[in-house]
């Protein structure tokens, strides 16, 4: 065989491969993720893959769960304050809270590995502009999300309760959560 013969069939094997792998990765356990403007089908309590069944309290006190959040697009976002690109991103997720917040999409950010006063946290919030609010982490909520291990980690879940694609580790762009934003809202 020649090294050219050789190259040909490594390359067209290895676009196969991640061709193969794309398919079978961006694929949920019900079947290939599909955005569009379908009716969103409820989730199962405690399903893989749904929004955790857990009470989310803000630091001004409001509680929000799946009651409160069922027919709702729920973004929930890990951060912490000394994490740099956590703070990038705060900007932009106000805007789009601010954007989308009366079009039916709940954002949730989750303060985790920190531990500010109430006092410093809210001077970190008014320095910052957030808008969206903000909930310290409890045992319950970092179960029920497995520990993210890296901030900032978002979870995008639509009307029906079921969670978007994987979760978004590291800085989100707002074009990308923009547009998924626009068809999750357009889902009745």
């Amino acid at each position: 065989m020649s090294t050219k013969t050789l190259i040909g069939i490594l390359l067209a094997s290895s676009v196969g491969l991640v061709i193969f792998l794309f398919v079978h990765l961006s694929s949920g356990p019900n079947g290939p993720i599909k955005i569009g403007t379908n009716k969103a089908q409820a989730c199962n309590k405690g399903q893989d893959g749904c929004l955790p069944d857990v009470t989310y309290i803000d630091t001004t006190g409001k509680a929000y769960n799946l009651q409160s959040l069922a027919g709702k697009v729920v973004v929930v976002n890990f951060w912490a304050t000394w994490c740099g690109p956590c703070q990038k991103e705060i900007p932009a997720l106000s805007k789009i809270y601010d954007q989308y917040k009366s079009r039916g999409v709940v954002m949730l950010g989750v303060l985790t590995n920190d531990n500010p006063t109430d006092g410093e946290l809210l001077n970190f919030t008014s320095d910052n502009s957030m808008s969206y609010p903000i909930v310290r982490n409890n045992s319950d909520i970092l179960v029920s999300y497995n520990y993210p291990g890296a901030l900032p980690t978002t979870f995008v879940f639509d009307r029906g309760g079921h969670q978007v694609g994987k979760p978004r580790v590291g800085a989100i762009h707002i074009e990308d959560l923009t547009a998924m934003l626009d068809e999750l809202v357009a889902q009745k």
